[in-house]
């Protein structure tokens, strides 16, 4: 209370957009015990009850704040396998329950955290830890994003024999192929995987099950498989010229850009570039600021991106009040800081274009509001715009996994929303097949996907000593 909160910030925006490095700065070690020291013995600490990991923030930021950082790293790997992810890219949750975010200063538990996982890191406490004893028993885990791998380090731990097949050239899923550098630095997760790897987890690669090798071999040669494939089918629309070329889904952007600093992509792959163009960005999220920056850094001429729904509240909204882990409120990026135009309740009607290629983008602003059984419903206004657009990158999120492939060759289940259906115990409809994360819930947040797989984890290690 004595303590006010003090963030790290970002990079100045003169350096960072004309490189891909990470834009988040570091406190040093005696401000970080500080911001930690503010974590107060609260009565009910909601910050535990809204992390989906259910984190111990009091007890470890306690430890850090008397210094001894070794226990207080102890303290927060029980629960979170990867605290070096979630301290970079969690939307934390944790913080906007805090306690003190009633006075709009919740403690800096992301922060914290990261800073946390780094010091372990620099100073050798982080090592490798070999399953004591073998089981005999083998599972395949479909997919490297969080879910797939916090699930193989789990049953890995168990004693259990854990190979995870991935489709790209390099492990990660989403977090290496979806998130940009300048979010999280790809070293971050091959130091991860090197540990991984170290402690017995077989990494396949450039391998597609469903495809290069069928579900029928897999169930054929493992106890056990788990589904950690994400829900990679896009959210489209369908206006008129939506087939002109220059639009294209928002992860097909971000990925080849990533592909591209890795040298993953083959010279003759016929680029998506924002350079000298202006862009337009549809959705307003996570992804679409992603865009934003990315784009920015590409050199784009100029940057907007739209949204159909209405502008949030900045701060506080009364709708959705502390202690909600998820509030409906106006979110700034550092990718927006660096020169977004940024427009809401606009909907797009149609693409326009010249020698098939697109030019702009005919938007009508809409008016939301509740119907008779308190549902919010949208109605045109009439005003419509025109807006420049040499390239859109379309940022709507994701409805379900690919079903195609493997999915349907399994003969899994499907939810309403066409994702994996489970039951309590994350096992599907198919005898020896779970699934995990976003392939179960849609896409959703890296700490809801490694919660995910650990939970997933449990129960295959129970499923294999009761059958």
């Amino acid at each position: 209370m004595t303590i006010p909160r003090k963030e790290a910030g970002y990079r100045p925006v003169s350096d960072r957009i004309y490189d891909y490095s990470e834009v988040e700065q570091t406190l040093n070690r005696e401000d970080r015990k500080l911001q930690a020291s503010r974590c107060m013995d609260c009565g009910i600490p909601f910050c535990h009850w809204s992390c989906p990991l259910g984190n111990k923030m009091p007890e470890w930021q306690d430890y850090i704040y008397k210094g001894d950082w070794k226990k207080g790293v102890e303290i927060l790997q029980e629960t979170n396998n990867f605290p070096e992810f979630t301290g970079r890219v969690c939307p934390s949750p944790c913080e906007k329950s805090c306690v003190l975010a009633l006075h709009e200063a919740p403690v800096t538990i992301r922060e914290n955290e990261v800073a946390a996982i780094e010091v372990a890191f620099r100073e050798g406490m982080i090592k490798a830890h070999l399953p004591k004893r073998k089981t005999g028993k083998r599972v395949a885990i479909i997919g490297s994003g969080p879910a797939g791998l916090a699930a193989a380090q789990q049953l890995n731990r168990k004693g259990h024999t854990v190979t995870v097949f991935e489709k790209d050239h390099s492990p990660g899923g989403l977090l290496r192929y979806g998130i940009p550098n300048f979010k999280l630095a790809k070293r971050v997760i091959d130091r991860r995987l090197a540990l991984l790897i170290e402690e017995g987890i077989e990494f396949i690669t450039d391998t597609e099950v469903g495809k290069d090798i069928s579900g029928e071999e897999l169930m054929r040669e493992y106890d056990a498989v788990c589904l950690a494939v994400g829900a990679g089918k896009p959210r489209n629309i369908t206006p008129e010229g939506r087939d002109l070329k220059g639009i294209h889904f928002a992860m097909d952007f971000l990925s080849q850009q990533i592909r591209i600093l890795q040298k993953e992509e083959p010279d003759d792959t016929e680029k998506i570039s924002a350079k000298g163009k202006h862009v337009l960005v549809i959705g307003g999220g996570d992804t679409g600021s992603d865009c934003v920056g990315t784009s920015i850094r590409q050199g784009a001429l100029r940057v907007m991106q739209i949204e159909i729904m209405p502008q949030p509240p900045a701060g506080h909204n009364p709708a959705t009040p502390w202690p909600n882990p998820f509030p409906q409120i106006l979110k700034t990026s550092s990718s927006h800081e660096e020169g977004c135009e940024r427009r809401w309740q606009l909907n797009t009607l149609m693409f326009r274009g010249e020698n098939g290629a697109v030019r702009e983008a005919l938007t009508e602003e809409v008016h939301w509001a509740k119907d008779g059984s308190g549902r919010f419903t949208m109605t045109p206004t009439g005003r419509k715009e025109v807006l420049k657009a040499d390239l859109v990158l379309l940022a709507l999120g994701f409805v379900h996994p690919v079903q195609e492939g493997l999915l349907n060759e399994l003969g899994v289940h499907y939810d309403t929303r066409g994702n994996v259906a489970v039951d309590r115990q994350y096992h599907s409809t198919v005898a020896k097949v779970f699934a995990a994360g976003d392939a179960v819930t849609g896409a959703s947040l890296v700490v809801k996907a490694i919660a995910s797989g650990r939970k997933t984890a449990e129960n295959i290690h129970k499923a294999l000593f009761t059958r």
